[in-house]
């Protein structure tokens, strides 16, 4: 964060100042958890589903808190703790990271990059990150720090060194990103798809594209939408773009500035492709350190970013090839100790990251000359928020599964039964699938069938817990 008087801070919140004197400065963190709490940080209290953070007040302080921004003035023993009082500390967290963003722009160079899109934002987040940080200092979200806390949190740790700005902007109803972009307008806003992900979230895919949209709507003059060319709502919004707004397609047909041609599974899981740039005459070749074809499209939204920020062609390739997943549970590859190839693609599920994860792991168990054919194991956990769409998704899962000769199938949960018995009525014998009502029935079943070299894809939503269960078998400490 950059220098902030108390007045200023309590201008920019609408607060009042208790226990502290107005010109006070304040540069070090802001933190909403008091166990984060560093000497100088200010402490954001604020009103949560489990906790009231004003309890935490008084520890904040002792740990070395600065400032408290709460709902009521903090006291012990009589005394006010220093504390900017305001009418709701989430809104008073946002305001102070638009104010933050604000002053570095008008006294600085700073580029605010956005992401959206039903899947992939985490991913082409990373990527982004990765890529720009070759070009000036970059701040990014860690994990997937997407909403009206997240996003502040993240502006508020760029400060007058940060030459990028990068943010994952999620929404779970129409305004949430109109609100996010109204504290931080984007520069470069990035549409990566609209699917069915969260159709039941939203009450029908026409309402996730408008929500979706309000990211682009916000671009400040000047500024460029970057837009998956091969989802029509994505390319649909460039109509809802302000003047002077430009436009950056990426996708797989040559008539987009940003395309992939010769996309190739490897039997290793990765993918190999050409990226073509605009301005850029010869293709660069790139074999993706990520896992599954569906990072294609992921790296294609990430070139285009760095690209528009001035990374040098040589440098996208570089990256690409060696950056693998930064957050856990995409993709994630693990060789655990007893001989077991896990493929972990268990914190998010729609039914194309479903396909592309499962393509992934029949290539990697079909072999080639190189590479002897392995066993292939995909345990399926529900994929969330699919709405009335859900049962023929999961459906469609099941027949592919047996289409793809992926050795065994075991689906996991209520919501996951339709993958059986797709796959069961298309399979050749009885053994190529199972359902198990729950994680503990998933995991006795793997224990007594999987073995050495075999290879084992865990892929659901978060919620569905597979993750974890997929930690255990790569021989990863479970941290719930």
């Amino acid at each position: 964060m950059k220098e902030f008087t108390a007045e200023e801070i309590a201008a920019a919140t609408g607060g009042e100042l208790y226990g502290i004197t107005p010109d006070t400065v304040l540069c070090a963190g802001v933190v909403t958890d008091s166990r984060e709490v560093a000497p100088g940080d200010i402490y954001v209290a604020r009103t949560g589903e489990n906790h009231d953070g004003l309890e935490f007040a008084a520890a904040a302080v002792q740990a070395g808190a600065a400032l408290v921004i709460a709902e009521a003035v903090p006291s012990v023993d009589g005394e006010h703790l220093p504390s900017c009082v305001v009418d709701d500390a989430t809104a008073a967290l946002g305001q102070l990271a638009k104010a933050n963003v604000e002053a570095l722009r008008s006294s600085g160079e700073l580029t605010v990059v956005a992401i959206t899109g039903s899947a992939g934002k985490t991913t082409v987040k990373d990527l982004a990150a990765a890529l720009l940080s070759t070009a000036g200092e970059t701040v990014w979200p860690p994990n997937s720090y997407n909403n009206e806390v997240g996003v502040p949190l993240t502006a508020l740790r760029a400060d007058a060194d940060t030459r990028f700005l990068v943010l994952e902007m999620g929404a779970r109803n129409i305004g949430n990103l109109a609100y996010l972009t109204s504290l931080v307008r984007p520069d470069i806003g990035v549409e990566l798809g609209v699917g069915s992900a969260h159709a039941g979230v939203f009450g029908s895919i026409e309402n996730t594209a408008r929500a979706k949209a309000e990211l682009i709507e916000a671009l400040v003059p000047g500024g460029t939408a970057v837009l998956n060319g091969n989802d029509p709502r994505v390319r649909s919004m460039q109509s809802v773009l302000a003047e002077g707004v430009d436009t950056l397609f990426f996708g797989s047909n040559p008539d987009e500035g940003v395309w992939a041609s010769n996309v190739d599974i490897q039997p290793s899981g990765r993918t190999a492709f050409d990226l073509h740039l605009p301005d850029h005459d010869e293709p660069l070749h790139i074999e993706l350190a990520l896992l599954g074809e569906h990072h294609v499209t992921n790296a294609l939204a990430a070139s285009a970013i760095a690209h528009l920020c001035g990374v040098a062609p040589k440098d996208i390739a570089t990256i690409l090839a060696t950056s693998g997943a930064a957050s856990r549970w995409r993709m994630e590859l693990i060789d655990s100790p007893d001989g077991v190839t896990v493929l972990n693609d268990a914190y998010n599920a729609n039914p194309d990251s479903m396909r592309a994860a499962l393509k992934t792991l029949a290539a990697m168990g079909a072999g080639d000359a190189d590479h002897p054919p392995r066993r292939t194991f995909a345990v399926l956990g529900e994929m969330l928020e699919l709405g009335d769409e859900s049962a023929a998704a999961h459906y469609e899962i099941g027949h592919l599964v047996v289409r793809l000769n992926i050795t065994r199938t075991i689906a996991v949960g209520q919501g996951a039964l339709p993958i059986y018995q797709a796959a069961n009525l298309e399979g050749s014998w009885g053994s190529e699938a199972a359902w198990v009502p729950t994680v503990t029935e998933a995991r006795e079943l793997l224990a007594s069938e999987v073995e050495p070299g075999d290879i084992v894809l865990f892929k659901s939503s978060r919620d569905a817990g597979l993750r974890y269960l997929g930690d255990e078998f790569a021989g990863v400490s479970v941290a719930q």
